[in-house]
């Protein structure tokens, strides 16, 4: 029996207004051999969005390193999984909801966090930890403030509900992110390493079985809208935009781990972008099967749906299950007992295609290896970015103690207490370091000494101004930030963020940070095991920074080992590290001397790996009170940010070397850098020394204040007054 088939002239205006382009469309019909019906023409056009087939940038992400020996699943399945030790796996990934939280900020977000959750416990993982990624634009922008504060509220509102603690993140303000903020949600979590579920389906005349919650309207063409820029109409877009329910998802969580203590699945799929249609598509195809569905069982929450709406639907908190013949009973009993929706609604076959049935009409038949097989891939045109010219002299216009408490109360270095103060980061009871309290979140893993670290990173100024060396800078960041608690760095996920990847000046950017990111990862024994990517952020032509987002995890064999930033009295301070004084694309440069200008810090990855072992190892031998790694604001923000963190003042004694200015050396933005608080500072300088390692006497830390070398004095509570009202003062 055929579809009922489109007109050619519709199915061909249908396919444009869904984002294929001609040629694209021309493969469809080659591919069916006629023209396609409305539910086949849906689902190919969000399989082959860039949202979903990553056709721009798959040829880019190959180059990535994806292999270790801990690694145990790397990119291509929901998540990435890497062997922790004690019979247990790290399963994290981070992916973005930016064109939806511009939409509708709190739903936008809210369901970012949902979605981020069941890629992780789909594959048998308890969720122990969320973090997040945020760029926004000046609060004075229009709608900024209402955005900052829906993306907030919704990441919170859903993290608390479902009772998984926000341990960290990062938040960037900058023009360029005024019409397309940026909101990416990180998920870790923990299973037995030898207790992982994957995708691919299997087993000729199984069951094909949907679990959660009912579909409705919502989301449909959600993944084709996230494949687009933004117009001044984009608001008019909410019916894309899915509704969240965490309170489902908690329960939804809770069945899917009891049934995964059962021998009854075969294979799962979080039913994510596409719905329905992107998890029934990918998991036949994985496994080499064929699908049939009848849509006449799915749980449907509105009247009268289409097969059309149901394949496109986005709604929230639905997985998709292949079970074991036998084993329906057992597992309904589970999910009815947790007042979920359970229902059989198709079978695997052994035809290779997926078919698709609607009261009694076959609504798609689609032969499934060509949509991945045939599906475009594009080498897109690349521009490289012009190198930019050293950065001259730069004269001090205010003095160190002047420019030192302007920074610490800038956008993006102020205090984010009122963002994190909107999260629950306790909930389990297993949060080591809260937000605030070292360079990564260290979570405990319940019953075990062993703690996981965690943190998301990017520095995006350097980015623009130079894509390769900000890739680069972005990973080796966040390797410090774990190196920085006393973790050993294992893994990375990331979240490229980019403008329109038809322009080449914008996919030069996007080859560039992939060169510079692998070359880190390779170095820093740091693979890529998880990622997305977000193309098209751009509104009415106007590019986001080009933003390569990285999470790392690490891993600490004792919870107790785990150091902070905070000062304490009676520490000598040391640093860690050359410094040359690298004012380009500093914020210094930015927020005292008003420029954005110069090539970002070069990172030395040898000095890098280098440093970064040496500290971890005299933190691991217990000589290390408390560590900060040195990036935005350079040194003295650095020291700032560890006696603001402690309420402990500290004397500075170091003196610049000899021809570098004090400003260039206390704000400089120098990379593989560290500063350490230590009982005695002679001794890790001897071992640095032997180490091959440069360290530096800073002082000593104690009384109310910051004292520095030229005399000047300010008072931490003066400085944490600053640093503390910016962001309650712009969201006021």
């Amino acid at each position: 029996m055929t579809p009922n088939l489109l007109a050619a002239d519709r199915a061909r205006q249908l396919a444009a207004e869904f984002g294929l382009k001609p040629d694209e469309y021309d493969r469809v019909l080659a591919i069916l051999g006629r023209v396609p019906a409305l539910t086949e023409l849906g689902i190919f056009s969000v399989m082959w969005s860039e949202h979903c087939s990553y056709k721009s940038s798959r040829v880019w992400l190959r180059t990535l390193p994806t292999k270790a020996p801990w690694v145990i699943h790397g990119p291509g399945e929901n998540a990435g999984a890497i062997d922790i030790g004690d019979g247990l796996a790290a399963i994290f990934k981070m992916e973005s909801h930016n064109h939806p939280s511009f939409i509708e900020p709190y739903q936008g977000a809210a369901t970012g966090v949902g979605g981020i959750l069941r890629d992780v416990f789909t594959m048998g993982a308890r969720p122990i930890a969320n973090l997040n990624a945020l760029r926004f634009g000046t609060p004075d922008a229009p709608r900024m403030k209402a955005i900052i504060d829906g993306v907030v509220r919704g990441i919170g509102g859903y993290g608390n509900c479902v009772g998984v603690p926000t341990v960290g993140g990062e938040v960037n303000f900058h023009p360029a992110y005024n019409g397309n903020p940026l909101v990416n949600a990180m998920t870790v979590g923990i299973a037995p390493a030898d207790r992982i579920f994957l995708s691919a389906a299997a087993g000729i005349g199984n069951p094909v079985v949907y679990l959660g919650s009912k579909t409705g309207r919502d989301g449909i063409h959600g993944a084709t809208m996230a494949s687009a820029e933004f117009s001044a109409d984009s608001e008019e877009k909410r019916p894309t935009v899915q509704i969240g329910d965490p309170f489902a998802e908690k329960l939804l969580i809770e069945a899917c781990l009891e049934l995964m203590q059962t021998d009854a699945i075969v294979a799962i799929q979080d039913m994510g972008a596409a719905g329905l249609t992107s998890s029934s598509v990918e998991m036949a195809g994985k496994g080499g099967v064929g699908i049939e569905l009848d849509l006449d069982h799915v749980p449907q929450r509105e009247s009268g749906m289409t097969a059309y709406e149901m394949m496109l639907s986005e709604s929230q908190e639905r997985m998709l299950m292949i079970l074991k013949p036998g084993r329906e009973a057992m597992a309904e009993a589970i999910f009815r007992k947790w007042e979920l929706d359970f229902a059989i609604i198709g079978r695997l076959t052994d035809t290779g295609r997926i078919v698709i049935r609607h009261r009694g009409v076959i609504e798609a038949d689609i032969p499934l290896a060509p949509l991945e097989s045939e599906a475009p891939l594009y080498t897109r045109p690349t521009v490289e970015t012009p190198k930019l010219p050293p950065l001259g002299p730069v004269a001090d216009p205010c003095g160190l103690a002047a420019a030192l408490e302007r920074l610490v109360a800038s956008p993006d270095l102020c205090s984010r207490r009122w963002i994190w103060d909107q999260y629950d980061s306790m909930v389990g009871g297993q949060t080591a370091r809260r937000p605030g309290a070292a360079d990564a979140a260290v979570v405990r893993i319940e019953d075990h000494q062993r703690a996981l670290a965690m943190t998301t990173d990017c520095t995006p100024r350097y980015c623009l101004a130079d894509p390769e060396e900000g890739g680069r800078q972005a990973v080796a960041e966040a390797w410090r930030n774990l190196t920085a608690v006393g973790a050993t760095p294992l893994a990375i996920t990331d979240n490229m963020n980019f403008g329109n990847p038809e322009k080449p000046e914008i996919m030069g950017q996007f080859a560039a940070a992939v060169r510079g990111m692998s070359a880190a990862c390779t170095a820093l024994d740091f693979p890529v095991v998880s990622g997305n990517v977000s193309l098209y952020n751009e509104t009415e032509g106007r590019a986001i920074l080009p933003t390569p987002a990285i999470g790392g995890v690490g891993v600490l064999a004792d919870v107790g080992q785990a150091v902070g930033l905070a000062l304490s009295p009676g520490c000598d301070l040391v640093l860690v590290g050359e410094s040359c004084g690298w004012l380009g694309q500093s914020l210094w440069l930015r927020e005292i001397a008003g420029q954005e200008a110069g090539p970002p810090p070069p990172v030395d990855l040898a000095a890098e790996r280098r440093n970064g072992d040496f500290v971890r190892a005299r933190i691991l031998a217990g000589e290390v009170a408390a560590c900060h790694d040195l990036s935005d604001g350079g040194l003295l923000v650095g020291v700032a940010e560890m006696a603001m963190a402690g309420a402990t003042g500290a004397q500075l004694t170091v003196a610049p070397p000899a021809g570098l200015a004090p400003h260039a050396f206390w704000f400089g933005e120098d990379q593989a850098r560290y500063v350490v608080a230590v009982t005695d500072g002679a001794a890790f300088c001897r071992a640095a020394q032997l180490a091959g390692v440069p360290a530096l006497p800073l002082g000593r830390s104690g009384g109310e204040a910051l004292v520095l070398p030229d005399g000047e004095t300010i008072s931490v509570a003066r400085l944490s007054a600053a640093h503390e009202a910016t962001l309650p003062a712009l969201m006021a």
